[in-house]
């Protein structure tokens, strides 16, 4: 299956390369050139598999010609065998209709190992197989850094540098990272925002030349494979509650509401009702950083400050995956993308057409919740079923209730961490501080190792070349 690139100015490549390389040479985003499609039929004879058997056959004709059907079997078994829940990716009922799709039952206890765990091992298999080392540069509002490098550590055909934005994630998000002490392993504190890392990273994957010399390769949601290992969790969750053959199937459909920065775990949703999963309705859930809500609601996409948060991970003010939505609403027309991402560049904002809007709004709405609004649901959920959850998980239940439309059709918000990952969160809401699991029970006692760099592009090209070990 090839894939091309929304800025219309690369060529297409095959999936093993679109791994590698991450970011399209010409700045754009790889999407597929043809989706695969999965049929009601197909979706009665999943139900009942188990999370690696979803996943295996949702995920394969992605990587159609590129990696063989077995070798890839044993990929996905591998990356999800020490998950702490049998079901991988369980669902817990929160009232009628209303579910609670768990995603933080992995090593790092974020929804970014589903996606990560998949995407290391298949990125190590690639390099090996092309004889090939790789430098794997990541931007983190918090999880996707972590499950990164529990991803690569270790991996010999793999180094991984890891920006993260100081003081402006919770304390063990950040030591989640920076107590992994590994050779192949560093990490890199900037004075600034998320969108200054996201930014940062960005600009070394321009420079061509540093990109061949070094080996980069990118395991943000900008790579397609992350959004690839993510539709599967969708399809299950609706095989599970809603979609056709599932146990308690009436108009054989689905929603989710899903806390999103970035629109890439929504963007994953989309994709998984592009193949045929039948989703009636997709929820954005924003903090006081409602870039996103602010588009559903006015068809103006207008970054601004980014404000410091209960919920870090989604203090964003460019949603980097939104290109991607982008491309399929203006009808994959690649001069269109081009000109709105140079006018979003240069004036920090854009507007779709009302007709546009039409289509935005039938399948997408969004909500926003402050911190004081996070801080009541999450109380609210411990008093009235007993859990804890953390403030982003909070603000996807909040969406959810909110902005339902057809209480017949279950309604998923998307749990993306363990609450104790923002214990004092939790602990101001509702009074219990969440405990660490086991393995983690020593974490803010484990020594850091850690890089503080200003916001320079060019002090970041050097470290990088310091640290890459080969390119090609």
């Amino acid at each position: 299956m090839p894939y091309q690139s929304t800025r219309g100015r690369a060529s297409p490549l095959k999936f093993d390369d679109v791994l590698l390389a991450g970011l399209a040479p010409d700045g754009g985003l790889y999407v597929p050139t043809v989706w695969p499609r999965i049929s009601d039929r197909e979706l009665r004879a999943l139900n009942g598999l188990s999370y690696v058997e979803y996943a295996t056959h949702v995920a394969r004709p992605f990587l159609e010609g590129t990696i063989g059907d077995n070798e890839f079997a044993g990929m996905v078994r591998d990356a999800y065998k020490d998950f702490d829940h049998p079901d991988v990716a369980p669902i817990t009922p929160l009232g009628p209709n209303e579910f609670l799709l768990e995603l933080f039952h992995g090593p790092t206890l974020s929804f970014k190992d589903y996606a990560l765990q998949l995407v290391g091992r298949l990125l190590d298999h690639v390099l090996k197989k092309k004889g090939r080392r790789a430098t794997i540069v990541v931007a983190t509002s918090g999880d996707t850094g972590s499950a990164a490098i529990e991803a690569c550590r270790g991996h010999a055909a793999l180094d991984i540098v890891v920006l993260h934005p100081k003081g402006r994630i919770s304390e063990v998000q950040r030591r989640q990272m920076t107590t992994v002490i590994a050779p192949n392993v560093h990490n890199i504190a900037v004075d600034g925002t998320f969108d200054d890392c996201q930014n940062l990273v960005k600009g070394l994957f321009a420079d061509l030349s540093l990109r061949k010399e070094a080996g980069l390769a990118a395991m943000n949601s900008i790579n397609w494979a992350r959004i690839v290992a993510q539709i599967p969790y969708y399809v299950r969750a609706g095989g599970l509650v809603g979609a056709p053959g599932s146990k308690m199937e009436v108009k054989g459909q689905v929603a989710f509401a899903v806390p999103t920065g970035n629109f890439g775990n929504v963007y994953a949703a989309y994709a998984a009702r592009k193949i045929g999963l039948p989703i009636s309705q997709l929820v954005i859930g924003s903090n006081a950083n409602d870039i996103l809500t602010r588009f559903f609601e006015t068809g103006e996409m207008k970054s601004t400050t980014v404000v410091p948060t209960l919920s870090p991970s989604m203090d964003i003010q460019v949603s980097s995956n939104f290109e991607r939505y982008l491309w399929d609403l203006v009808e994959n027309k690649a001069d269109v993308v081009n000109g709105i991402m140079e006018q979003f560049r240069t004036q920090h904002a854009f507007r779709v057409s009302s007709d546009r809007m039409t289509k935005v709004r039938s399948a997408f709405d969004g909500y926003r919740l402050d911190d004081a609004g996070t801080l009541a649901m999450m109380k609210k959920i411990h008093v009235d079923h007993g859990i804890l959850v953390d403030p982003h998980t909070a603000i996807g239940i909040a969406a959810a209730r909110a902005k339902r439309k057809d209480k017949t059709i279950p309604m998923v918000a998307v749990a993306t961490a363990h609450p104790a990952k923002f214990p004092d969160a939790v602990e101001k809401a509702t009074g219990v501080r969440p405990a660490l699991p086991p393995r983690f029970a020593d974490l803010l006692q484990r020594p850091e190792k850690c890089e503080e760099i200003r916001w320079n592009l060019d002090a970041l090209k050097d470290y990088i070349r310091s640290v890459a070990k080969v390119a090609v």
